[in-house]
């Protein structure tokens, strides 16, 4: 995957974060992973379409998803509080949505946030696409952001170079 898509995914997050739930986010080094179901409990997901498809996931022991979500909220959500699906799947939105505006020359979309709960889920774009996977460190706990993108050559080239 092409450094500067990950670069507004990152740049997503911590912006994100820092203003939305007041924490500042340390990010490790990433890496690739190609199979296997995700080990978190909880994940806030966004599907992309046009020029980029894929996935943009934040991937959540549910410990810190509750203190997210009650950080982003303002209010203590647990995983049965009712706000709670919506809090962690706004979080994704905003986090793919600010991506999206940085990715330059890339006309794609964004789906509705999608939440899952539960372990090892596995989602069908990491079939189709290595995901690179992001450690992310926070004072609420650790979690992971995860991309999976397949974009279209013409697309990825820079305006006015050949495809």
């Amino acid at each position: 995957m092409d450094a500067r898509l990950i670069n507004s995914f990152v740049s997503a997050v911590r912006n994100v974060f820092q203003t939305m739930a007041s924490t500042e986010v340390r990010v490790g080094k990433p890496y690739v992973k190609t199979d296997g179901p995700c080990s978190a409990d909880v994940s806030g997901v966004i599907d992309l379409s046009g020029d980029a498809t894929g996935c943009a996931v934040l991937s959540f022991p549910k410990v810190v998803a509750c203190r997210a979500a009650s950080s982003f909220a303002g209010v203590e959500i647990d995983v049965d509080h009712p706000q709670f699906a919506d809090a962690i799947g706004e979080l994704a939105n905003m986090v793919a949505g600010s991506a999206k505006s940085d990715l330059r020359g890339i006309r794609c979309g964004i789906s509705l946030p999608t939440v899952v709960i539960g372990r090892e889920h596995v989602f069908s774009h990491w079939r189709t696409a290595p995901r690179l996977v992001v450690p992310c460190k926070t004072a609420l706990g650790d979690f992971f952001l995860e991309v999976a993108l397949r974009v279209e050559k013409a697309a990825a080239a820079p305006r006015g170079a050949a495809p």
